[in-house]
């Protein structure tokens, strides 16, 4: 791998308009090659995954990632601190357990829904009904039925990444509509191959009212053919957590001033936490590291920014966008002076460029801060405005704001899952992902530019003209925007 890396570093260097700018460009040259040389950004990434594991924010493995990301910033030399904010409730699963009785018996893996109602340690037992996909045809089908039962849910297989959008979409909705049947709960159909489980928040997560899980795959499976061939069978479900209010989380901050204009920023963003069936590695342990080690080498290398660049690794992302919620809150004063915000939250595939939104002139700016690094391309940026990750509240205040497009690779298929560890990370294209962000960052640090902020007018006329208001609804933040507690006030 060390050779190979190598020649890619060459290639860039070498290759027609990268080769050109970075000639023009000697931080931008040497900031590239640094990322796609030998660093700790592999053994960092081992070290969170391996030794800390699972992350989710309010447990004491999150506490210890906090720890953890702070010294890595300060050994590279780079001032970091901790910025609070508030998390709407604690919820950590502390038991989720099942059995089929009746027709068949048998105990199935589950794995609850964060935010899932709980159940008495004595659990709850119900009779299992066929609820297909969820549709509003499937749930009349069953009638007087559904009333009190476990509805059980079929799913696709899941391989990439719109057809997690889906999964988000369907999820959402089918219990929107659950919720108002009365229902005893709802089991998923496990959609990761291999058995894997795994956790999506309950739609309305804090606000959740329904007992939600998900089951293994090939067990769900089997009890759709039973309960679809006319057997009679009960489940029953146990489901405890740690439960309680509104708590004190961290962001970790780190900062490298610029030397111009240090009162103008631009951020790069990954989230620190994760869920807890697997080690948090494409989601997003990878990224992590990936931001801590292009601060390593910014600093290793002495090289000064024109604006301050902050490198975040925001926690409660996975529980609802809150860290970065907080960031902006907690920021609100210095919002006009956010050049850019950019989001790295899709694994270890291939970085082929970004969805992006924000002021006039921002698609130009990013070809141009591309331009070094043009050999790894070819790029496809798309001006999209994307829900989902930590780029939402730097959108919603009106700040231009990028999400790195990547290829699925095998992100999907481990998604939130118990396969989501340290080997299934692509550690070549990891480096060569940290080269193209080392570039984008640079060269929004660096650049003559001017993106102003877009006003909540401005905002509103693109969530009517695009899909985003889905897309709010479907994460549970377009209430907030609508009553004007989360997003620009004007």
């Amino acid at each position: 791998m060390r050779w190979s890396v190598r020649l890619v570093a060459l290639a860039v260097v070498l290759a027609g308009v990268g080769g050109s700018q970075l000639a023009a460009d000697d931080g931008a040259e040497r900031l590239v090659a640094a990322m796609l040389g030998e660093t700790p950004m592999i053994s960092d990434l081992r070290e969170l995954t391996d030794s800390i594991g699972g992350r989710p924010t309010g447990s004491a493995a999150n506490q210890r990632s906090v720890e953890w990301a702070l010294e890595r910033f300060r050994e590279a030399g780079v001032e970091a601190r901790t910025e609070n904010f508030e998390m709407p409730a604690l919820w950590l699963e502390t038991r989720a357990a099942a059995r089929v009785s009746g027709a068949a018996t048998f105990s199935p893996r589950v794995a609850a829904k964060p935010f899932s109602r709980t159940t008495e340690s004595a659990g709850v037992q119900a009779p299992v009904v066929d609820g297909g996909r969820g549709s509003e045809s499937d749930l009349e089908r069953l009638g007087d039925r559904i009333q009190g039962a476990f509805v059980l849910l079929e799913t696709d297989e899941l391989e990439d990444i719109p057809g997690l959008f889906a999964e988000y979409a369907n999820d959402a909705a089918v219990e929107n509509r659950l919720a108002q049947h009365g229902v005893a709960g709802v089991i998923y159909q496990g959609s990761r191959p291999g058995n894997q489980l795994y956790r999506h928040n309950a739609f309305r997560g804090p606000k959740n009212t329904l007992l939600a899980a998900v089951m293994e795959r090939d067990a769900a499976a089997r009890l759709l053919r039973l309960v679809r061939g006319g057997a009679e069978v009960e489940l029953w479900l146990a489901l405890e957590a740690q439960t309680g209010p509104a708590y004190e989380a961290h962001n970790v901050i780190a900062e490298i001033k610029g030397s111009a204009e240090p009162e103008e920023f631009v951020v790069i963003g990954a989230h620190l936490d994760s869920w807890g069936l697997g080690t948090g590695a494409l989601d997003n342990g990878c990224n992590v590291a990936m931001v801590i080690d292009l601060a390593r080498q910014m600093q290793r290398l002495g090289l000064t920014p024109r604006r301050t660049i902050r490198f975040a690794l925001w926690n409660g992302e996975e529980q609802g966008l809150n860290g970065s919620w907080g960031y902006v809150r907690h920021h609100a004063e210095e919002l006009d002076r956010h050049v850019m915000a950019s989001s790295y939250d899709i694994g270890s595939g291939r970085l082929a460029g970004f969805f992006y939104s924000g002021a006039p002139g921002l698609g130009e700016v990013l070809d141009r801060a591309l331009a070094p690094v043009g050999g790894l391309g070819p790029y496809v940026n798309l001006d999209l405005p994307i829900v989902g990750t930590d780029n939402y509240d730097f959108m919603m205040e009106g700040v231009s704001n990028l999400v790195g497009n990547q290829e699925s690779a095998n992100y999907g298929p481990n998604y939130h899952a118990r396969s989501d560890t340290f080997e299934r990370v692509d550690q070549r294209q990891l480096r060569l992902n940290g080269a193209i962000a080392a570039a984008v960052t640079w060269g929004f640090a660096n650049l003559d530019l001017e993106l102003p902020r877009a006003t909540r007018a401005q905002l509103q006329e693109v969530i009517d003209g695009t899909d985003l208001g889905q897309q709010m609804w479907m994460f549970g933040t377009l209430e907030d925007w609508e009553t004007g507690r989360r997003g620009r006030s004007q």
